[in-house]
């Protein structure tokens, strides 16, 4: 009798990994959710240099201008005249992220002004031209 009341304890010893399953699935989300994913315009673009050039943190709104002025957000063309529309909506999903210009050597001046400008108008002062270093 005694034989098998030990064979009964030792099969209850076991640990359960349930709750240790249960909290690195939460983990996991959480680190999902809280990823800062990098941004791309959609388009590369030869950009000018700068002596003054600097690294730009918390950058989430990447608008590429080509060199026929062209105008690319999130891996698609954009007409000027939704340039703003969408620079909202990217600027309400992180409030905290700053617009970034990537406007081509061969583009007009007057194009990434008008970038700029909508940029503006969406409620983004933070708005910084993209250089390479010299």
């Amino acid at each position: 009798m005694r034989r098998n009341q030990r064979a009964v304890v030792e099969d209850d010893a076991q640990i359960d990994l349930t709750p240790m399953l249960d909290v690195v699935f939460i983990m996991l989300i959480f680190f999902i959710v809280t990823a800062s994913f990098i941004k791309e315009a959609g388009v590369e673009v030869n950009r000018p240099e700068a002596s003054t050039a600097q690294p730009k943190e918390n950058v989430n709104i990447l608008v590429a201008i080509t060199a026929t002025n062209e105008i690319w957000m999130d891996k698609r063309r954009i007409d000027p005249s939704a340039v703003r529309a969408n620079i909202e909506r990217l600027h309400a999903e992180n409030p905290k992220g700053a617009v970034v210009i990537q406007a081509d050597n061969e583009s007009n001046t007057e194009t990434v002004a008008g970038v700029l400008d909508a940029a503006r108008e969406a409620g983004v002062y933070d708005v910084s031209l993209a250089t390479d270093d010299k």
